[in-house]
């Protein structure tokens, strides 16, 4: 016997363990904080500043949601607050408990995409509409809650948790539109009118729409199309979900749209049902009465604005590029250099020839944000550019050669953005993110190192920094706490020293400056603003501090680029996105105003104007503490939820009782079943099943007596297994830089009674005992355009060194993958190169030293990959566990074509959203080192995945399969599949 590997992969394990253990007071850095309505779990020391603060925001809106919504929270709300992010955002769910987490870092305000109030008052208004919408409660709700003990959320693992998700979070399983939608129209209002309910990216948007002709999705369409198609994807559930809020409002009055929303005796379960119930028509035609509205509104609005001559432009490309970042004009070669993220290409830096139109792609973007897509910034004497990737992590700074392609990478981590380049002394400004605050960076050549010149105080945000060509000056576009918006300019010498020297400013109320730009005399400022409702180019003088207007637009204009002949490049909105433009500035004596239909609400119905929720200071947090400390998951550990389910063990159907054991954050996790099955054809001894899974930050462990499995009813793969395991893994990311990913997972199992090989259905054991050990490093590094349904180019690797113990003989194995995946042309298509190899010590006869191949592997009914032929041991064509070898290896070539995006395929509760085909080839060798036992095999298939929507939020994909399976050439036979995988 030789245990060696066994031995020393149990010891790595109990000293990763010990380590884990070492501060379990304290594990993971956070402290917690208690009040009756809330627990406040957040970094420490770092973020305890923000703590009062948090607590003053979250209890004067929980305060308003109960006076508007009737909310009786179901438990404590737990907030999390924490600095994983370089831009702000939160997000709440109702399940299993009231939990909101929030990214503290400024968050992006693009194009006005984000309310300019203060952010931490901002969300816990939005987010807490979002938890006292879904877990407000009936009757009838909470007896529900009250049998399953607890609010259920839907697990792959039970498909049954589906219908219990709805009898208990009845309000969850609703559109996406409507959740965001009424958060952000209550935010609005409880902000006092500061909000996208009537702001002007939104209003800017539908304008866009009418102007273009630009169809209009139901509600149907937004869920399947809309929100997949456009360059704003996900976006749109927020643009139309606010509109339509806000028209209902208008028309039917605010107190209407609160009783939709609430949860009060009497009330609808089903939203759509509610809707009817409240205003007396269904909700389809609602829409079609706003569309209706809608496009007559806008209009009027476009009938006002060309009451002025609208300002001539010409577009630089045919097209139009989605989001840009901001965009730098080379004047030697007359190329427009910038960022943009569209549809059906992967997010890339790319460079615009103004003479021709074509866009030449220099540079894929690791990380790029929805609108503002990189932090970009151009040295013209050198060609080089400069773009930020891993935008929603910590932001890395990266060069780009221009001419070559050649990208080089600089700071790491570094969280700097809103990069400009100063022409004076080659060096970077910059605005660095971390624990709440922003800091002005200078990065001197050659970029190795940052220095940190000026901190402000929470809640004042500088953006788009720019330097005056002689690179005296500073400007920036500054957010304060209270949401007033600035143009400022300071003298840069003081600046390096960590002073501000203000020059001048510029006061634009709540409508945010962006963009703004020195002229290549440094005596103007260029940018843009909604001052006077649509988005136009405003010119600042510096010296005096006059501003004009020098645009008339339709819809808006943004990121001016001042050129030598005094001309502007410019982004023009459009209904397909935004398209680089180019204008000639002319100061104006008069601008049109569009009218915002939030500011029409307010007029017809002045009581949403008495909806502001109270500042912060009207709150004493001190007195509503009750208790302070660490956070340590283990001793949170709470029942989260029970309820019956059922069971498959081989071919017989038991039934049993899950229970889920949580902390408030998920870190640890306890699952327990214990199922019955009463078929007479199985022994006595394998009708009881017990299986316990846990998992604690990187470690998972397992016990189970004859395991069973809910997908085990509806084959041909099983789960379940005969007799005891145990099972003990420890997952270490190594690199965590995603999407590129490397990970360590550590295994240790331990079987006993046990008939057939854990992990091969149909290969007998030919022993009871068996103990596995094995270790394998993850490497991933894949990308997909925007509304890409599948991973469309890059990079997987594993490599996973196993070894199995049993009859005192140890048998080694070692087994790898390399799949490199390429995008073509043809947008969302991509072609991959799938290898697979493995060997093995042992003797032909060992069931241990094999390995099995065979079958598409999926289940009629399943929850596993989908597309489960890529893996290493399927061989369509062939039955399970058919082809067998020591060694092995397997070449495989997929072409995955673009999806089928559906428009209006069924009903928005249930409904498919996309049909996605590909092809395969495989050859598979085994024992190619074996002249006498070496044998060819190939399969050819097709599979069809059409993908469905359940209940608004989880996915179902119905895929069918056939491959032709063959050996040294001959056909040996074809498999048909069909399966449905519940999400």
């Amino acid at each position: 016997m030789r245990p060696g590997p066994i031995v020393l992969l149990a010891a790595l394990m109990i000293g990763a363990t010990a380590a884990a253990a070492a501060d379990d007071s304290n594990p993971l850095g956070l402290g917690m904080v208690e009040t009756p309505d809330l627990r406040l779990i957040y970094q420490t020391p770092t973020l305890d500043y923000l703590l009062p603060h948090t607590i003053q925001t979250f209890t004067n809106s929980l305060r308003w949601q109960r006076e508007r919504f009737g909310w009786v929270p179901s438990q404590p709300v737990t907030v999390m607050l924490k600095d994983f992010s370089d831009y702000g955002n939160a997000g709440a769910t109702p399940m299993p408990f009231n939990t909101l987490r929030v990214e503290v870092s400024p968050a992006s305000n693009a194009f006005e995409t984000n309310p300019s109030s203060e952010r931490m008052y901002s969300l816990m208004n939005h987010e807490l509409v979002h938890l006292a919408t879904t877990d407000i409660a009936t009757a009838a709700d909470r007896r529900w809650r009250g049998l399953l003990l607890g609010k259920v959320p839907p697990q792959p693992k039970h498909p049954e948790t589906l219908l219990y998700s709805y009898l208990t979070v009845p309000r969850f399983n609703v559109p996406r539109w409507l959740l965001e939608g009424a958060a952000v129209f209550m935010e609005t209002w409880m902000g006092g009118g500061l909000g996208r309910a009537q702001g002007g990216y939104d209003e800017m948007v539908f304008r866009a729409m009418v102007r273009d002709d630009a169809p209009f999705h139901d509600p149907l369409g937004l869920e399947s199309r809309g929100v997949r198609i456009d360059f704003q994807v996900g976006a749109n559930a927020y643009l139309y979900g606010t509109r339509f809020i806000t028209w209902l409002a208008y028309a039917h009055t605010p107190e209407k749209v609160v009783e939709w929303l609430r949860r009060d005796e009497g009330s609808l379960r089903h939203y759509a049902d509610q809707f009817q119930q409240v205003f007396g028509m269904p909700l389809d035609t609602a829409w079609r009465e706003w569309v209706t509205f809608e496009r007559e509104f806008q209009r009027r609005n476009l009938v006002e604005v060309r009451k002025q001559p609208i300002t001539p432009l010409r577009a630089l490309v045919p097209v139009a590029v989605g989001s840009s970042s901001r965009t730098y004009f080379d004047e030697a070669s007359g190329v427009l250099y910038g960022a943009f993220r569209y549809p059906g290409v992967v997010e890339h830096v790319g460079a615009i020839d103004t003479k021709t139109g074509t866009v030449r792609r220099l540079a894929d973007i690791k990380g790029a944000m929805l609108y503002s897509v990189t932090s970009f910034a151009y040295d013209p004497a050198h060609r080089t550019a400069f773009f930020t990737t891993d935008n929603l992590a910590y932001r890395d700074l990266v060069a780009l050669d221009v001419v070559t392609g050649k990208t080089t990478p600089l700071l790491k981590d570094a969280r700097i953005g809103e990069l400009v380049f100063n022409a004076a002394d080659r060096s970077l400004l910059g605005v660095r993110h971390q624990n709440g605050l922003a800091t002005i960076v200078r990065i001197p050549y050659p970029y190795t190192e940052w220095n940190q010149l000026h901190t402000f105080p929470y809640g004042v945000v500088p953006t788009d920094l720019d330097v005056s060509p002689d690179g005296l000056r500073v400007s920036a576009s500054v957010s304060e706490v209270h949401g007033d918006q600035f143009v400022r300019v300071w003298t840069l010498a003081p600046l390096l020293e960590g002073r501000l020297e203000q020059v001048s400013e510029f006061r634009f109320g709540q409508a945010a400056p962006e963009g703004f730009v020195f002229s290549r005399d440094g005596r103007y400022l260029y940018g843009s603003s909604y001052y006077t409702g649509a988005s136009n180019i405003f010119r600042y003088e510096v010296a005096t501090g006059r501003t004009d207007a020098v645009t008339n637009a339709e819809t808006g204009l943004f990121r001016p680029v001042p050129t030598d002949d005094g001309r502007l490049m410019v982004l023009n909105f459009t209904g397909q996105g935004f398209v680089p433009s180019v204008v000639t500035p002319r100061p104006l004596e008069d601008v049109s105003a569009v009218r915002f239909l939030g500011a029409e609400l307010a007029t017809r119905h002045p009581v949403v104007t008495r909806w502001q929720v109270p500042p912060p200071s009207t709150v004493d947090d001190d007195k509503l503490v009750t208790r302070r400390g660490h956070y340590a998951p283990l001793q949170q550990l709470q029942l989260q939820s029970a309820y019956p389910v059922l069971q498959g063990y081989k071919d017989a159907v038991g039934v049993g009782y899950h229970a889920n054991i949580d902390d408030l954050l998920g870190f640890a996790h306890v699952g327990i079943t214990a199922a019955y099955t009463p078929d007479a054809a199985l022994k006595q001894d394998e009708r009881a099943h017990v299986q316990i899974d846990a998992r604690y930050l990187g470690w998972r462990g397992a016990l189970s007596w004859n395991r069973s499995d809910f997908y085990d009813l509806s084959g041909p793969t099983k789960r379940s297994r005969k007799g005891l395991a145990v099972k003990l893994g420890y997952d270490q990311p190594l690199v965590f830089d995603e999407p590129r990913r490397l990970d360590l997972k550590l295994d240790l199992a331990y079987f006993d009674k046990i008939d057939t090989l854990p992990d091969y259905q149909n290969v007998s054991s030919g022993f009871t005992r068996l103990t596995t050990a094995s270790a394998g490093l993850y490497f991933t590094d894949v990308r997909r355009s925007l509304g890409g349904v599948d991973d469309e180019k890059g990079v997987r690797a594993t490599g996973v060194l196993s070894a199995s113990l049993a009859q005192r003989r140890t048998t080694p194995q070692l087994r790898g993958t390399v799949d490199a995946g390429y995008a073509l042309p043809w947008g969302h298509s991509s072609v991959w190169s799938r290898t697979a190899f493995g060997a093995a010590s042992g003797d032909r006869s060992n069931p241990l030293a094999n390995f099995y191949f065979g079958g598409f592997g999926n289940n009629r009914i399943d929850d596993g990959e989908v597309k489960r032929y890529r893996d290493y041991d399927a061989m369509p064509g062939f039955r399970l566990n058919e082809i067998a070898g020591l060694s092995f290896v397997r070449q495989m070539v997929e072409w995955n074509l673009p999806p089928l995006v559906f428009e209006s395929a069924g009903m928005p509760a249930f409904h498919a959203t996309w049909l996605r085909p590909a092809v395969f080839a495989s050859a598979l060798w085994t024992d190619p080192g074996r002249a006498t036992l070496r044998k060819r095999y190939t399969s050819i298939g097709t599979q069809l995945d059409l993908r469905f929507s359940v209940l608004h939020w989880y996915e179902m994909i119905l895929s069918a399969g056939v491959a032709v399976g063959s050996e040294r050439g001959g056909r040996t036979g074809h498999e048909w599949m069909v399966s449905l995988k519940i999400m």
